[in-house]
């Protein structure tokens, strides 16, 4: 990226960066050029836990409950594998080179000295692993379902490791009872906000975070906890800002349908969650964007097995700063990326939500062609 063509934009090279490592990525919208995208063979529904079950309606957290430790319907993956493919393609054609975590049977029980679980799947990259420069890290996530999930990626991971990068595990939680509010229950509008975590360890989801060179955002949710959120800033050091985005959310989790940078000086909103006015004050000389409203669904099944929110519109990833994949069938934002000096790549990905997400969710940028910068105030 040219940095002298950007003013109020300083570029960095740090000692710490390893020339040549196959890790490389400090933004989410350098021109990507390696890219890990997740698999949907043996996924298998969450096992019953209340911070599986608090992000989702009472209706939907008893249907979950009974059919929890069963393998996905055939009548979700197959449509889902379809997309999934050929967003695998779309990347390629555009010479990302794409990367896949092993398969595993998610039906398979595994236990701590504590407690005992089926898996999930491996669809979200995004969620288990944060890569900032040339450094992986594994997150401390909140799930229990999910407490081996990188596992299915520790072959990409050791081979990123024999080439050149830094790979890091945060501390592995014990995921005990002590870490969730037993008498918790969503906040209604007006109340405080609460969360179903303690602060008795650090869990964190790495999509509760996006990145903009030194600084990073992030929202504090069900799967996020303040205790992570300072785990993160004393592992980076001085040299890197944390900045909280404070959401209207009343059940968070996960940060990219909520606040999503799409380029430098350039940040896409959702209206329902943030209010524009709180943002940080980091981001006063940048663009806002509101997200339109998101168009309907009408598919009832996926309505009703959705794991995502309406707003998973939002949900897209950046190949460059102008080219940017987004949902075909939200119409209203392909246009209103257009209109703001994007350029909109239609594709389907619809029918990934019962398995938790998009675009973003569904992948992880190992390298992009940048260096480190510096992009706000």
């Amino acid at each position: 990226m040219g940095v002298a063509q950007r003013p109020g934009i300083t570029a960095e090279v740090t000692g710490s960066e390893t020339l040549g490592s196959p890790v490389n990525s400090h933004n989410e919208w350098d021109p990507l050029e390696e890219v890990i995208v997740g698999r949907l063979d043996g996924a298998t529904i969450p096992s019953s836990h209340p911070v599986v079950a608090c992000n989702i309606p009472p209706w939907a957290a008893r249907l979950q409950g009974l059919a929890a430790g069963f393998e996905y319907p055939r009548r979700l993956i197959e449509p889902a594998q379809q997309e999934l493919d050929q967003f695998v393609t779309l990347l390629e054609s555009l010479g990302v080179t794409v990367t896949r975590p092993d398969a595993v049977d998610y039906k398979q029980r595994f236990a701590t000295p504590d407690w005992s679980s089926r898996g999930f799947c491996n669809s979200c990259p995004r969620d288990g692993m944060l890569v900032i420069g040339d450094e992986i890290i594994e997150t401390p996530m909140a799930w229990p379902c999910r407490y081996y999930e990188t596992h299915s990626y520790r072959a990409l991971l050791k081979d990123y490791f024999h080439r050149g990068a830094r790979w890091t595990a945060a501390p592995k939680p014990q995921l005990t009872e002590e870490l969730y509010d037993k008498d918790f229950r969503p906040p209604k509008d007006g109340e405080p906000m609460r969360y179903i975590l303690t602060e008795f360890e650090p869990v964190f989801d790495a999509a509760d975070f996006m990145r903009a060179g030194r600084d990073l955002f992030v929202t504090r949710s069900n799967v996020t906890n303040q205790t992570g959120i300072d785990w993160l800033r004393r592992h980076l050091g001085p040299g890197y800002r944390i900045h909280e985005i404070e959401s209207r959310c009343r059940t968070p989790m996960h940060i990219d349908t909520t606040f999503v940078l799409l380029a430098p000086g350039k940040v896409l909103v959702n209206p329902e969650y943030i209010d524009v006015d709180r943002l940080p004050d980091v981001l006063r000389s940048w663009d806002v964007l509101v997200a339109p409203e998101p168009d309907p669904i009408d598919e009832r099944l996926l309505k009703m097995t959705s794991m995502c929110g309406k707003w998973l519109s939002m949900n897209v990833l950046m190949i460059d700063e102008k080219r940017v994949i987004a949902e075909r069938h939200h119409t209203g934002m392909l246009r209103a990326l257009e209109s703001w000096g994007f350029e909109p790549i239609p594709c389907d990905l619809l029918h990934y939500a019962p398995f938790g997400g998009a675009f973003h969710c569904a992948t992880l940028d190992v390298r992009r062609r940048g260096t480190l910068e510096t992009y706000c105030d």
